[in-house]
């Protein structure tokens, strides 16, 4: 029997104690994601909110209260303590009347928390946007040394077989430069190892090697050679078409002496319109489970939902953000 992705995931966090905030208490989606993971062991979810409303639903759901931990901000004791360090953090950015406001809000508050070594990552956006999710998390969280900005990528996965990839940017940057590009193919290498898959990077493009000229296909041969330049050792390719990139046939033809090409499982597009209707079109057509948007390249994990996410695949990104976080440990 193939043993799935997530059940790999649960098996890397369980019992690990690993602490997830969910500032978007009052959704129903979210208590009940919360409270499983919180049965089977996976995680201590936070939520925040206000504890009866939050607790009412825990009843409805039929899970039994097991100190849950509840947050509503407005009450919070240590307040004043967060006000301070946030103060700090935004030295000359905020004043202390944006600290009183900015504080009441969910994803501040959840980020604050993860920031203040209180929680391990944050899963938000059943209800809020993704700018209210990823603004919080740059101003406080930010990105790591050396890199300039975050980006999102997709799983793409079948869950009863060993088949899964790594489509990225295809969730913030509209559309990055060579630099970024490159900074991105690094990032999503890192990620792709959290799913226990050997990174094999293809930068893709409308062009293989060449065949075309034009300024998009030079702008991903020049990520190509930065991203080299970053890191050595990464299997990377490109410019590759993706039927090179994908197909060993078509790779054998196209570009014959690369060691990515036909083999890749990491695919980096080139601007976020291609990225968006790739996965997309994977999703529909290739029947598979895009998981994401998983935010990749802040200090801490945060990630982003779809504001149409069921319970489920609330679950599970809040498994990934564990997984994460111990990788980032």
């Amino acid at each position: 029997m193939i043993r799935g992705l997530f059940g790999e995931l649960r098996s890397k966090i369980a019992g690990k104690g690993i602490k997830i905030v969910f500032p978007e208490g009052n959704d129903e989606r979210v208590v009940r994601a919360a409270a499983r993971l919180k049965f089977e062991g996976l995680a201590d979810p936070i939520i925040l909110g206000e504890a009866e409303e939050i607790k009412s639903l825990l009843r409805q759901f039929g899970f039994v209260e097991q100190n849950y931990t509840i947050i509503n901000p407005a009450t919070y004791p240590e307040l004043d303590k967060m006000k301070e360090l946030f103060l700090e953090l935004r030295k000359g950015k905020a004043t202390a009347e944006d600290a009183d406001r900015l504080l009441l809000d969910v994803n501040y508050f959840g980020v604050m928390l993860v920031k203040m070594g209180l929680a391990d990552g944050m899963v938000s956006g059943a209800i809020r946007s993704t700018a209210d999710t990823v603004r919080p998390a740059l101003q406080i969280i930010k990105t790591k040394p050396g890199i300039s900005r975050t980006s999102g990528v997709f799983l793409m996965n079948r869950e009863n077989t060993k088949e899964r990839y790594i489509f990225a940017d295809c969730a913030i940057n509209i559309d990055p430069n060579a630099q970024e590009l490159a900074e991105i193919a690094i990032n999503t290498a890192d990620t792709a190892k959290i799913f226990d898959l050997d990174p094999k990077i293809a930068m893709l493009s409308f062009s293989t090697k060449g065949s075309a000229k034009a300024p998009q296909a030079e702008k991903v041969q020049e990520a190509t050679k930065l991203a080299r330049e970053l890191a050595p050792d990464l299997a990377l390719d490109g410019e590759l078409q993706f039927d090179a990139a994908f197909v060993p046939e078509t790779a054998a033809i196209k570009a014959p002496n690369s060691d990515v090409a036909g083999y890749a499982n990491v695919f980096i597009f080139p601007d976020l319109q291609s990225g968006n209707i790739g996965y997309k079109i994977a999703q529909r057509l290739g029947m598979f489970e895009a998981v994401g948007p998983i935010l990749q390249g802040l200090n801490s994990p945060v990630n982003d939902l779809s504001r149409g996410s069921s319970a489920e695949d609330i679950y599970k990104l809040a498994i990934i953000t564990a997984a994460q976080s111990l990788d980032n440990a």
